[in-house]
Order: structure tokens, then C-alpha cells, then sequence
């Protein structure tokens, strides 16, 4: 039977006939949201109405009163105000008080997520420094504003990705983008009122194609002619390292005097990207201890407070070199262009995909491969590749193919086989 409108009263109701299947309802006329369920066996006083929240309809909403004769419909029509002001105030029904408003915050929840999940699983000060950028900066006109609005007006989130590539680009707009979904999925964990759906799901995000500026072998010659020219020694043993070790730029900076091992030919990585429990050790070819001791060399005549701590110290609030950008016309490459430069020689000098994933410590592909206990080769095969790799970059670095190297490449050479000198001894030497 269909829906029928009229003024509910008792004796309306009371000749209306029970529904032969499923149900239909009577409308009230003189109260907007009052209606009357009838059933099969009973009929229904209730209130419905549709629950709006920051101008976005969630749902139609209906809360049972009682069922006709308990009740009379005056009593009926009476709680049916009550409720429908209810609703209309934001109160789901069937909650005893309404929802406050901003019960979760998107500055609540990026701290929640910094703090309890990046914080405590180890993560890095630079990848909670690129969220905080991203929270705090691109969404920083939403941070006090309820998380929920976002996960029920999706299209304010593509808007803003639309903007944020506008103004800052590609890359930036789909890093926000993730760190935003990230925060918001670790939110709904804890607050379950949340929309389900993630409201990055709206976005259209920029496709992003790898960055192919590595070096490859004959690219060397002219790099080296540049590195020889630098003025900061610091600053040219620093690019030099990163070249020979394939190591992203703020592991390196990062790096410290306690984390070299010279007797065992190793630098200590503690806090690599995805954190401490990524921990590694870079296995050093004899040009990379070279190139090490160089940097600590010109390092204690220049900043000898901030020598005695790190590798490649700088004065600058942290003691250590923060910048590693140049002027592309001074040095043509550098940071990551270096590490796509290891990853590609590597290739050229026949080292295995799998030991290249073990040296730049990549995730390991593979059932099999994951049972490689990376450390059982450090000693012996992997610093032999390392070894491989240096003199293939090293062959490259005299200005004619075959003459010896620059003269301050062969500088601090050890005489002494490295395997006798413990990390004290070769500060002296380096001293």
C-alpha cells in the first residue's frame, strides 16, 4: 500500500487497515516528520528526519516513539518535536546528548599520528618534518576545523590538491595528498563516527614520472672536473662520499664520528629513511675511507668544536652540514642525482641487482631473497663490489683515460693494511 498523508489522530489511525506485506506509513499533515509506521501486526508512532551535518546530508534519520494505544497520538506528536529539534540541532538519534561539534580536529589527529605513531615507530626527523610542512603549512586553514567535514565534503580535499599544484606543484600536491590520507586513516582508528571512505579518495592525482638524472660512467670525467674546482673541501669530500656510497644526503649529514668503524670498514647508518628499525652498515671501499678521513682532516682546522662529533661538520645551529644544494652551474650534480649515479654504475660494473639492493639497502624483492642475512656479507663480498664500484668511479677521475686521478683523491693514503689500525689510530692520522 502506498504512503498516505493526513492529520494523525487516534481515530484516523485506528480505522486505517494493517498492511498486507511490508509496511507503509502515514504522513502527519499538521507536523512536518511525524509519522506512523503500519506493519502487518502493529502500527508505529515515529519521528523522521533528514540528519544534516556542515551542509552535507548523511542520512534520512527515524527514532520509534511507541506503538499506537500505548500512547495517544496528542503524547505522540509531543515527543515527535522533541526529537525532530533534536535532530535538526545535529543529535543522531538514539544518542542521549548531541555530537559535539569538532570532536576531532585535524590538528588533533596529525598530533595523535605524529606522536603515537611516527614518533614511537622511530621515525625520521626529516619524514616528520616533510608531514609537519604538509600539515602545517598547506592545510594550516584546516587544523582547527572538525576532521569529519573533510571526510564528508571530499571535494574540498580535491580543491585543494588542484591549488597546491597550482601553486607548488606536482609533487608537493600528491605528498600533501598522501600525508593527509595517512593522518586521516589513523584517525578513524580511534574515532569510529568518521566517514569510512578516506576523503583523498576524491583526488585526481598528478602522474609522476621517475627522475632520471644519474650519471653514468661517461658522465664522470666532466663531474670530477667540477668537484676538483669546489672551493668548500668539506662540502666537495661530502658530494664525493655520497657518490661512492650510493647513500641518500641525510643519512651522510647525519653521519657521526661514533658511527665509523675503521677496523671493520663500515659507517654506521642508525636512522636511515623508515626509521631505526631500517639500521645499517655502508661497507667502505679503501677511496671511501680516503675520501672520510679527508673530510675529518679539513674538518678539525676549520670547526674543531664541531669536528669532534660529526664527519662532516659546518657551522650552523646543528654542527653539521644541513644544505646539500648547489649551484647547478658550479657542481651539475648532486644529492640524489648521485645516488641514481651509484645505482647505475653499479649496473655497468656487473654487480647483481640483488647485491645493488643490499648496498643502497633497498627492500629485498623475493621469498628467497629475504632470508639473506645482510651482515653475514659485509666482511667479504659486498665490500669487495663496494671496492668494484670506487675504482670504476675513481678511473674516470683523471682529466685523460689513464693518467692518474687528482693529486687530492690519493691524498691521505694508509700505508698500513686498514684491517691493524683501530678508529682512534686513523683519527690520528687524519689529525
Amino acid at each position: 500500500m502506498a504512503d498516505v498523508s493526513m492529520e494523525i489522530t487516534d481515530k484516523a489511525i485506528n480505522q486505517l487497515p494493517l498492511a498486507k506485506e511490508g509496511q507503509y506509513k502515514v504522513l502527519d499533515t499538521e507536523l512536518k516528520g511525524f509519522v506512523v509506521v503500519i506493519g502487518r501486526r502493529k502500527k508505529t508512532f515515529a519521528a523522521q528526519s533528514a540528519f544534516w551535518r556542515d551542509g552535507v546530508r548523511e542520512f534520512a534519520a527515524r527514532k520509534k516513539i511507541a506503538e499506537f494505544g500505548d500512547i495517544t497520538s496528542r503524547e505522540a506528536r509531543a515527543k515527535a518535536k522533541d526529537i525532530l529539534a533534536a535532530i535538526a540541532k545535529g543529535q543522531r538519534p538514539g544518542e542521549d546528548a548531541p555530537i559535539p561539534k569538532g570532536a576531532v580536529t585535524l590538528r588533533q589527529a596529525w598530533e595523535r599520528y605524529r606522536d603515537v605513531h611516527m614518533v614511537r615507530k622511530g621515525r625520521s626527523e626529516g619524514t616528520i618534518e616533510n608531514y609537519r610542512d604538509h600539515m602545517e603549512r598547506l592545510f594550516e586553514d584546516w587544523l582547527d576545523k572538525p576532521l569529519a567535514r573533510l571526510g564528508r565534503q571530499p571535494t574540498l580535499v580535491a580543491e585543494r590538491h588542484d591549488k597546491v599544484t597550482q601553486e607548488n606543484g606536482p609533487y608537493i600536491a600528491n605528498g600533501a595528498m598522501r600525508s593527509l590520507r595517512a593522518v586521516y586513516n589513523h584517525a578513524r582508528k580511534a574515532h569510529t563516527d568518521l566517514p569510512f571512505a578516506n576523503p583523498t579518495l576524491a583526488v585526481d592525482w598528478n602522474p609522476e614520472a621517475r627522475r632520471n638524472t644519474g650519471m653514468g660512467a661517461p658522465d664522470l670525467l666532466s663531474w670530477f672536473e667540477e668537484l676538483h674546482a669546489f672551493e668548500n673541501l668539506i662540502r666537495r669530500e661530502f658530494h664525493l662520499l655520497l657518490l661512492l656510497s650510493g647513500s641518500r644526503p641525510t643519512a651522510l649529514k647525519h653521519a657521526k664520528l661514533e658511527h665509523l668503524d675503521f677496523r671493520a670498514r663500515i659507517l654506521h647508518i642508525p636512522r636511515p629513511k623508515g626509521g631505526k628499525e631500517r639500521a645499517f652498515d655502508i661497507p667502505l671501499s679503501r677511496a671511501m675511507i680516503r675520501c672520510i678521513v679527508r673530510a675529518i682532516r679539513v674538518g678539525r682546522m676549520l670547526y674543531p668544536a664541531q669536528a669532534d662529533i660529526w664527519i662532516f661538520p659546518a657551522d650552523s645551529g646543528s654542527g653539521h652540514i644541513e644544505e646539500h644544494k648547489e649551484d647547478r652551474t658550479e657542481l651539475s650534480k648532486w644529492g640524489n642525482d648521485l645516488r641514481q649515479s651509484y645505482r647505475t654504475i653499479a649496473q655497468s660494473a656487473n654487480i647483481s641487482k640483488l647485491d645493488i639492493h643490499l648496498l643502497m639497502n633497498h627492500s629485498v624483492p623475493g621469498v628467497n631473497e629475504g632470508y639473506i642475512t645482510r651482515d653475514k656479507l659485509l666482511n667479504n663480498h659486498l665490500r669487495q663490489l663496494q671496492e668494484r664500484i670506487s675504482s670504476t668511479v675513481l678511473g674516470h677521475a683523471s682529466k685523460i683515460h689513464g693518467e692518474q686521478p687528482y693529486q687530492w683523491l690519493e691524498t691521505a693514503k694508509i700505508q698500513t693494511p686498514i684491517a691493524r689500525i683501530d678508529t682512534r689510530s686513523l683519527l690520528r692520522i687524519a689529525a
